[in-house]
Formats: C-alpha cells, structure tokens, sequence
C-alpha cells in the first residue's frame, strides 16, 4: 500500500495467503484496538481444511494477529507461521491461532 488511509472495511472479503502462496481464508472481521487507533487482528472464515485439519476443532473461523500480515493489496499476504501448525510441535516453539 501506499500509504494512503483506507477504509477498514476494505479489508473484509478479501482472501489471505501465506507468503508462501497457500491460501488460509477470507476476511470476515476485524479487530481494533481503538484508543490506539489500529488493527489489532483478521477474523477469517472460509478457511483453508487442509491448512487448519485437526487445529478448529469444527469451528469456522479463526482471529490471526495482524502484525502477521506482510502486505495488502488484491489480496493479504501474511507470514508464513499459520503453515507451521501442520508441523509437528518442538518444545522450544510455539505457535497460537
């Protein structure tokens, strides 16, 4: 982005991808933080079944913290540590959705 403000709710709909180009969802909320004025996480429904198996539990959305998110544009782009829950868990390494 440029820049420029946007409208928050510019941000509801559109579809996020890992870094890596897999698709995790689509925007469905956000979170503010409004004393500070800011965007604090996504709520994203349509989730990716492969990426999120085993890590709902049935439940149809999940809240991603924003400072995850590397770009907006089309489409958000986040790093790549949503991927990481696929992985088996090390005990020096945490990962929360």
């Amino acid at each position: 982005m440029d820049g420029t403000p946007q409208e928050i709710t510019s941000l509801v709909g559109r579809e996020v991808y890992s870094n890596n180009g897999v698709f995790v969802g689509e925007v469905e909320d956000v979170q503010l933080n409004v004393n500070a004025c800011a965007v604090t996480g996504l709520a994203l429904g349509e989730l990716n079944g492969e990426l999120f198996s085993g890590v709902v539990d049935g439940r149809t959305g999940v809240m991603i913290p924003y400072r995850w998110v590397r770009a907006v544009g089309d489409v958000i782009l986040i790093n790549d540590t949503i991927e990481r829950l696929q992985q088996p868990e090390s005990d020096d390494e945490e990962v929360a959705v």
